[in-house]
């Protein structure tokens, strides 16, 4: 059982779907302490060949570093805005972001950000607000290295 952020526990196996579907594949307990689940690159790949429509990718980079590529479909959300857009009022996301806000319960968001330094504090804040969800352990440049 891995913690949601409000002392519950919840199952590192398959990435759920909202509908109830699984992924065939595992998400693993990340070694840095936080507790947050890692998706890796062949993972990540695989999700996305298979029904990218399914998970949410929030880029965590700044919007200049984001602007200058991203995976594609990702949601720019800069970490320095993060708590207060996952607080926001879904009226008041949509409006600011162009996009639907995440519920917490959805176990289908996957955070990234450029080297990954910035994952343990970007899923203790996740946590802390209860979103569940995965840090994209090898972050974008790997990505970019790999895809771009």
């Amino acid at each position: 059982m891995l913690p949601n952020g409000n002392g519950v526990g919840i199952e590192a196996g398959p990435f759920a779907l909202p509908e109830g579907g699984h992924y065939a594949m595992e998400v693993r307990n990340m070694s840095r302490g936080n507790g947050a689940p890692a998706m890796s690159l062949p993972e990540l790949r695989s999700i996305l060949a298979t029904d990218r429509d399914r998970v949410r990718l929030i880029d965590v980079r700044s919007r200049e570093e984001s602007a200058a590529g991203t995976i594609p479909g990702a949601l720019n959300i800069p970490v320095s805005e993060l708590e207060n857009a996952l607080r926001m009022e879904p009226a008041d996301f949509q409006a600011t972001y162009f996009a639907e806000k995440p519920k917490p319960e959805e176990e289908n968001l996957v955070f990234f950000c450029q080297i990954g330094s910035n994952e343990c504090h970007v899923m203790q804040t996740a946590r802390e607000l209860e979103y569940l969800g995965a840090n994209y352990e090898d972050a974008y440049r790997a990505w970019q290295a790999k895809e771009g």
